[in-house]
């Protein structure tokens, strides 16, 4: 056994060790041993008779929460046991509060601090109240867009004309005060509120060089739209190609993955750090970060496969749904790859960086060239592979390999020798 997230050892008492029971019941719960060294080694505890009356008494009265504490033998020496559970409620030592984090007690402070405290007292930042708002502050442009954009879903909104009764309906008021997530979808300035909540575009030549910048301001809703405007007209080429005979358009990387990213952006954002929506355009890629590491119990890997939704603002994610801009609630991010990789291009990449989240869509030409340059390099090593394997190894859809073979075949860069099932590719050009 050794120490981890819920377990910790320590050789003797100290009230130090008060902190690390207020970390077990701020987060999962663990347990504590006295009379074990760092290297889960038993040692002789002192005193063992007076500890097994002080510490329950002193963890009581000092932190507040009631543990279970048993005395345990290891090894022939005496081990107290002393099991805290998860507390609903914020348990602080000396007025700070701890979280376990690993097999360390870590100080909540800041942003961080005030979602804890939060979640404790059962709301999270989108639901509170914003005092200094008044109905004055809603726009009502905004307001009868979404009356429009929600009629499939929410059929009487369309014939609702108080305004505040709507969005009683809507849950975005509480006690006749208006929410914060109200001032960010349908405020007419939610910067007077929240300084940081607005969006930054910028095209980069290279990691320090930018060459043209714009601010997106407004409600969220209108976040979106400009943003994407602003792309489509100063900062994305569009690309023609063919599908057949027909001669089709589109933008260097597919408009419906770069619209799913923004909205997941806005949505998921917290907007308790202080650092605006930064997108970033490149000459190969789109550089897509909002503030906020992934909730906890969720990881990168979660997210390129279904997945429970975790809402860190659970009103703005319903008021886009209702909208119908998201049809369902944790399928963002298989969108977002499935719309990049249906259409030749690479698997987006998805990392915490930042105290954020990162998205990194590649734009098509140059990425679409190099996963040619790759399928062509595996054949040539392994002619008998099969587009399957060449998808697996690749990270793409087998129908994104199909496409990119096709073409190759075209191009009279590569040839099918005998049958789909006994035959094998040939190289012809690398």
């Amino acid at each position: 056994m050794n120490e981890q997230q819920n377990i910790e050892f320590k050789a003797q008492w100290t009230d130090t060790i008060l902190k690390t029971a207020c970390a077990f019941a701020n987060t999962n719960g663990g347990s504590i041993y006295i009379g074990i060294d760092d290297n889960g080694n038993p040692v002789e505890l002192e005193n063992v008779r007076k500890l097994m009356e002080d510490i329950p008494n002193k963890i009581k009265n000092i932190i507040g929460i009631v543990p279970n504490v048993n005395l345990i033998e290891k090894g022939g020496n005496q081990i107290i046991k002393i099991d805290i559970e998860s507390y609903k409620y914020p348990v602080s030592y000396k007025g700070a509060f701890y979280k376990r984090c690993g097999s360390t007690d870590t100080e909540l402070s800041g942003a961080e601090l005030t979602r804890f405290l939060l979640q404790k007292s059962g709301f999270v930042w989108d639901q509170t109240i914003e005092p200094s708002a008044t109905l004055e502050d809603i726009k009502l442009e905004t307001l009868n867009h979404f009356k429009q954009l929600s009629q499939k879903r929410l059929s009487f909104i369309s014939t609702e004309d108080d305004i505040k009764l709507l969005l009683e309906k809507l849950n975005l008021i509480e006690n006749g005060n208006l929410k914060r997530a109200a001032i960010l979808l349908f405020g007419k300035n939610p910067r007077k509120f929240f300084i940081t909540s607005y969006m930054q575009i910028g095209r980069f030549v290279s990691e320090s060089e930018v060459i043209s910048s714009d601010i997106i301001e407004g409600n969220l809703f209108e976040q979106v739209e400009k943003a994407i405007e602003i792309l489509r007209i100063k900062y994305l080429q569009n690309r023609f190609y063919y599908e057949g005979i027909v001669r089709k358009e589109d933008l260097e990387i597919p408009e419906a993955a770069l619209r799913e990213g923004i909205i997941n952006a806005v949505i998921h954002r917290d907007y308790m750090i202080s650092a605006q929506t930064q997108l970033r355009v490149y000459d190969d890629k789109v550089w897509l970060w909002n503030a906020g590491k992934l909730p906890e119990g969720i990881s990168i890997e979660q997210l390129k496969k279904p997945h429970a939704s975790f809402l860190r603002n659970p009103l703005l994610a319903d008021i886009f749904y209702k909208a119908g801009y998201i049809e369902s609630w944790g399928r963002g991010t298989l969108n977002i790859i499935n719309y990049c990789t249906s259409t030749d291009l690479p698997e987006p990449e998805m990392r915490e960086e930042m105290n954020g989240f990162l998205l990194v869509i590649h734009k098509y030409g140059e990425a679409s060239e190099k996963t040619s340059e790759k399928i062509l390099q595996l054949i040539s090593k392994n002619p008998d592979t099969t587009i399957a394997e060449i998808a697996n190894f690749l990270n793409l859809t087998t129908r994104a390999v199909e496409k990119q073979i096709k073409k190759l075949q075209e191009n009279n860069r590569l040839k099918r020798i005998g049958p789909a099932k006994g035959g094998h590719w040939e190289v012809v050009k690398l």
